[in-house]
Order: structure tokens, then C-alpha cells, then sequence
């Protein structure tokens, strides 16, 4: 006798969402405003428990950020500061693995060590790489547009304030909507690559969701991380040994508690 078929079990079928799926969405839990600053706590209990680890991740970004800086000085421009972040962007991903990597095994009540942290780069590596590219060319894409802006800067020396609000304020909102697209595809989008092993649009996808849910706490978040780079910056790269770690560890927390977790 042929089975019956309930329309409900097409409905049921259209939820599940197998793991190797390409470019799907993973649901996310909403999160408090007060969220990131308890990350930021996380992060900084991370710092203080893993020393080694800790100081040798912030000792690379140091070193980039400190080669930003020298070059700077060297070639009298700041010019070469968007291609210097341009390449910041390309190296700072895989650096950031490491840190996620040591989180996660201390959440797992493991010992985390430096070796194990510095295997993360090859877990999930094409995915990681693709979207470490793409932060590449969408930064070559805002040097692009910041050129195209400074058509707008007052050509006469001494001009009026007036003359420079255009540029100003033209430069700041578009400076301002690009900051916020490429927060909202990169904030979960490595350590879901990293423990899920997901490709990279699915893990664009659902940072980007992750974000517009939760888009009070993410402007804390992402103030903050902002406030951490400035410190290391303003400080010639030194503050950059510690605020990259403690960024870096609340960057794992902040996607462990926004991300729904996978049941198995």
C-alpha cells in the first residue's frame, strides 16, 4: 500500500541544512549590548593564562605593525600606508588562527600549546586563504574609492573650512559604510572557517547575519577592536603585544556565544 505523504515532512526536510552545504547560513543567538565587553574580559583571562602563547602572537603583530610604522617614517609619505594594511590584511587572518586555536583548546579543557596554535593555518587553509584574498581586494577597492575622493580635497593652500567639508564628509560616510561591510563579512567569519571547516561564502554569509542580529553589541564590539588597534598604533606598535592577544581570544568567545552551536 503506498505510503501516505505528509506535506509536513517537506516543510521538516526544507529545515535541515546538510553540514556540506555551499553558502548557507548558520542561525545565530542574539546577544547583549554589555556582550562584548565580557568577551573582552574572556580575552584578557586568556591572555593571562597563556603567556607564551600570547606574547609570541603579539610579538608578530608588534613587528608588523611596528614595519608600518618605520616605513612610514623611512619613506616620508602616507602613502605607503594602505598597501602596508593591504598586506596587514592578508598576514593578520592567519595570525589571529593561532589565537583562536588556544582558546578553543582551553575551552575544551586542553592544554593549549604553541605548536598545536600555529597547525590552525592549515585547518581549513583554502577557505582561509580565498577569504584572506578577498579582505586583499576589498581593501585595494577602498584605496581605489579614497583616490576617487581626494578629487574633492581643496587644491588652493589656506582654503576655508567650508571647502573641505565635501571631502570630509563624503570621505568619512563612504569610509564609514565600506569599515562597516567588510566588519560585518570578517567578524566570525575565520573561526567558523577554523572549527566547522565551511567554506568561505557560508562563513561570510552567516558572520554578516550574525552582525545585522545583533547590530547594537557589534558597534560596541567593533568601537572596541577599533580602540585596541588605535592603542597599539598611537604606542608605535609596542600596545600591539597586548591588545591583538586580548582581541584575538574575545574575537573566539565573542563567536562561541553569537553562532549557534552545532547539534549533533
Amino acid at each position: 500500500m503506498p505510503r501516505t505523504v505528509n506535506p509536513q515532512d517537506f516543510n521538516d526536510k526544507r529545515k535541515e541544512v546538510p553540514d556540506n552545504e555551499y553558502a548557507r547560513t548558520i542561525p545565530c543567538n542574539h546577544v547583549s549590548l554589555s556582550a562584548p565587553f565580557h568577551w573582552l574580559s574572556l580575552g584578557l583571562h586568556d591572555f593571562v593564562r597563556m603567556p607564551l602563547i600570547s606574547a609570541f602572537y603579539g610579538l608578530c603583530f608588534m613587528a608588523a605593525a611596528i614595519g608600518i610604522v618605520l616605513l612610514v617614517q623611512w619613506q616620508g609619505t602616507h602613502l605607503v600606508v594602505m598597501p602596508s594594511l593591504v598586506v596587514y590584511m592578508l598576514i593578520g587572518p592567519f595570525l589571529a588562527l593561532g589565537l583562536y586555536d588556544a582558546s578553543w583548546e582551553r575551552e575544551k579543557g586542553h592544554h593549549a600549546s604553541l605548536l598545536h596554535s600555529m597547525k590552525a593555518i592549515g585547518r581549513n587553509s583554502s577557505s582561509q586563504w580565498a577569504f584572506a584574498v578577498m579582505l586583499a581586494v576589498c581593501m585595494i577597492f577602498w584605496m581605489r574609492i579614497a583616490a576617487l575622493l581626494h578629487a574633492l580635497y581643496p587644491s588652493v593652500q589656506g582654503a576655508p573650512i567650508t571647502d573641505f567639508l565635501p571631502f570630509l564628509v563624503i570621505g568619512s560616510l563612504v569610509g564609514m559604510v565600506l569599515a562597516a561591510i567588510v566588519f560585518s563579512i570578517s567578524a566570525f567569519s575565520i573561526p567558523l572557517m577554523m572549527e566547522r571547516r565551511v567554506d568561505m561564502m557560508t562563513a561570510v554569509f552567516t558572520s554578516f547575519n550574525a552582525v545585522k542580529s545583533n547590530i547594537p553589541a557589534m558597534i560596541v564590539w567593533a568601537a572596541v577592536i577599533c580602540g585596541g588597534i588605535l592603542i597599539g598604533f598611537a604606542t608605535y606598535g609596542i600596545g600591539m603585544l597586548f591588545t591583538m592577544p586580548i582581541l584575538g581570544y574575545g574575537t573566539w568567545h565573542a563567536y562561541h556565544e553569537t553562532i549557534k552551536k552545532k547539534h549533533h
